[in-house]
């Protein structure tokens, strides 16, 4: 059961986790106020797993593990590759808060970052329910630990508490639907549940009462209306590197269980959870946009700005069997159009959040949009990085917002179903609704007065990776088909299997 290709399925997961326990093991003996050593070590750490999965991602091969309990895809291992980047890139933008707000007493922030990491790799890389879940708890129990981490700050400990309750309820109801499935399907395992669902002997109704579960599970795991309720309150109230941490990297990981749940596993019933994709689809897009015009607090109208995002991931989903009819062009489109639309989506949200993070400086927050007035006059690069990726949000052209949506919208246009294109021109509107409020912060850092004349100052290191992410924003804006082909290809490999 376990031979060598098992243990090549997991050797990246296998180092994280070693490297994760050195390290905190090393920082005990630590002493300086910035935890460097600890710093240095996490970041070589994640580099070298993001080149593992990277080289493992390009190789194109899938192999399965430990009896078909882990699954090792180029979808997969493309997926922790930008995730293992993702945590990198918010470990640079918020060490420098994190040292401000005395966030570094102990190097939790970076062993729990780690913890967390390794919870999204298990997550990806799970083909059995229990294994998904695993990676789900540990993720999810890293978060509310992170959440928590400035224990002095009434809001942020009020935030952990919301989190943990209602991530407690979504871990539960997704529990529920999986002990379902398999109560009716007899296995744990997703190629095993996919086979018994396709054969047509069990009965619909069971089958149909485990999905609507499982779909309300992951829609609070993605952060989709109506399970929204946690993503404002814990947005808002988390420091903002942890704000950085839930809301960049865990999206690739949630994407990943909804490929490895719905489409490998419950494809068959593909007609019932588009339904409630849809449902969940206008919700979102509703409730995101209209909320986030009201909002005064950035890091809030940022929240809600991802629960209109997750919409369009959604709308992806939904549009890849049609009529029950499963066809390998349609299911491909869709599905790559999703997939890159997280990915972009993941690499927008980081270089946001690094302004919030850049501004913020010791006993001043800087989440407030008033707090963004005369940015342009401060400091023009990181005005400019931040008007960029809001522009993306909102899908202006030629940034790769705009293309991620239009990758989702041409699936949808591309099924002739009346109702996929009457919710294409929805999410349109929706979208021009959204660009308001993104456009109202460009307002304001570029044309109102300065509060402050305080130059932004920020590491060499902070300031080259900001300035790098802000212009992939750009450039694959501009050049988007080298991302979308990895994606098709991606998806295609790991469908075919």
């Amino acid at each position: 059961m376990i031979d060598n290709i098992s243990w090549l399925a997991i050797y990246p997961e296998i180092l994280l986790l070693v490297m994760t326990c050195v390290i905190a093991l090393v920082d005990l003996g630590v002493t300086s106020a910035r935890r460097t050593p600890t710093y240095v070590l996490t970041l070589l750490t994640l580099a070298v797993v993001a080149v593992l999965q990277g080289v493992y991602a390009s190789s194109g091969n899938t192999f399965y593990g430990f009896g078909n309990m882990v699954v090792s895809d180029p979808m997969g291992n493309w997926l922790k590759c930008f995730a293992a980047v993702a945590m990198m890139v918010t470990l640079i933008y918020g060490r420098p808060y994190a040292v401000d707000r005395d966030m570094l007493r102990g190097g939790e922030l970076f062993t729990l970052g780690m913890f967390s990491l390794l919870g999204m790799f298990i997550m990806i890389g799970g083909n059995n329910f229990l294994v998904i879940y695993l990676g789900l708890e540990l993720l999810t129990l890293s978060g509310y630990a992170l959440v928590a981490l400035r224990r002095d700050h009434a809001t942020a400990t009020e935030a952990a508490m919301k989190y943990f309750v209602l991530g407690a309820m979504a871990s539960g109801f997704l529990l529920y639907g999986l002990s379902m499935v398999y109560g009716a399907t007899g296995s744990l395992d997703i190629g095993e549940v996919f086979k018994a669902v396709n054969s047509g002997q069990i009965r619909h109704q069971v089958l149909v009462f485990g999905v609507v579960f499982i779909v309300a599970g992951l829609g609070f795991k993605l952060g989709a209306a109506p399970f929204h309720m946690w993503v404002p309150d814990v947005y808002q109230g988390a420091p903002t590197v942890v704000t950085l941490m839930i809301g960049g990297a865990p999206k690739l990981a949630a994407f990943a269980i909804v490929m490895r749940l719905l489409v490998d596993g419950l494809l068959p019933l593909a007609i019932d959870w588009q339904q409630m994709l849809a449902v969940l689809a206008i919700a979102s897009l509703l409730v995101g946009n209209l909320a986030a015009i009201a909002q005064t607090n950035l890091k809030r109208m940022l929240a809600y700005s991802t629960i209109s995002q997750m919409g369009f991931v959604l709308l992806g989903l939904l549009s890849g069997v049609i009529n029950g009819n499963v066809e390998a062009s349609t299911i491909q489109g869709a599905y790559s159009a999703s997939m890159f639309y997280v990915v972009t989506y993941v690499l927008t949200t980081l270089a946001a959040f690094g302004v919030i993070l850049l501004l913020a400086r010791e006993g001043f927050e800087s989440e407030e949009i008033a707090d963004m007035a005369g940015l342009n006059q401060r400091s023009p690069l990181y005005a400019g990085v931040l008007a960029v990726c809001l522009f993306s949000m909102a899908g202006i052209p030629p940034l790769v917002g705009f293309y991620a949506k239009l990758a989702v919208l041409q699936s949808l246009m591309a099924s002739g179903q009346g109702l996929y294109i009457a919710l294409a021109v929805f999410a349109v509107v929706m979208s021009l609704i959204g660009a308001f409020y993104y456009l109202r912060v460009v307002k304001v850092m570029y044309f109102d007065a300065p509060l402050t004349a305080t130059r932004v100052s920020a590491s060499l290191e902070v300031r080259v990776v900001l300035t790098l992410n802000g212009a992939l924003v750009l450039v694959l804006g501009i050049l988007p088909g080298g991302l979308m082909a990895l994606c098709a290809d991606a998806i295609v490999r790991s469908l075919a299997t």
